[in-house]
């Protein structure tokens, strides 16, 4: 696929969407990181649900430290995996009161030095919480990426350098989140919904469908 392309693709992107951000709820980077923690193998809608009454008594490391483990799982039972992922946030709390001032660390080494955070959830808060021009590689953009031929790659990492190297700069920082509405409603994992796709003549998948 040539720039101008991409550039174009991207450039429809953007003016169906021009302020595009993440359909989890949160209002601060803590909040946004014990989101996307536990919305690892869950829905971002049943995320919500949880934080909705999680978030109402638990807003700061401290807060949720208090909670403690068992507490804590009280709030997050419907979601997958939530046994690992309650111990896995409440160590998280402990490492963000003890090194960091109960402050979320805006660095990435730090970031993936948290139990339950790989380089997926770092990029996600640097882009979402501090404006970093960082791409998450979930399933959604590692599909769109191949399908469409944008960015394709083999593993996640190398879609993501990829990505980085090819979305024009004034992109860059909206881009993930762009490809992710994109993978979850029209370029689906069964059938895409090419037909309702704002970037279809310049996609070079080539099964496309009419739907």
């Amino acid at each position: 696929m040539n720039p101008q392309k991409r550039r174009e693709i991207f450039r429809r992107l953007k003016k169906e969407n021009p302020h595009p951000t993440t359909e989890l709820n949160y209002r601060s980077p803590f909040e946004l990181l014990i989101a996307v923690i536990l919305s690892a193998q869950a829905t971002d809608k049943g995320v919500n649900k949880a934080t909705k009454e999680l978030f109402k008594v638990a807003r700061s490391p401290k807060k949720m430290l208090e909670l403690g483990e068992s507490g804590l799982k009280e709030y997050i039972q419907t979601i997958g995996l939530f046994n690992s992922k309650a111990k896995n946030i409440i160590k998280t709390c402990q490492i963000l009161v003890e090194q960091h001032g109960g402050k979320v660390p805006e660095d990435r080494a730090a970031l993936e030095a948290l139990p339950g955070v790989g380089r997926k959830t770092a990029n996600v808060i640097l882009n979402t919480a501090f404006g970093h021009p960082t791409i998450a590689v979930d399933t959604h953009i590692f599909r769109v990426s191949n399908r469409t031929g944008l960015a394709p790659g083999k593993t996640v990492l190398e879609v993501e350098k990829k990505l980085l190297k090819v979305v024009p700069g004034e992109f860059k920082k909206d881009a993930h989140h762009w490809l992710i509405l994109l993978g979850r409603y029209t370029c689906v994992a069964r059938k895409p919904r090419c037909g309702a796709c704002v970037i279809e003549d310049l996609c070079e998948y080539k099964d496309k469908t009419s739907d």
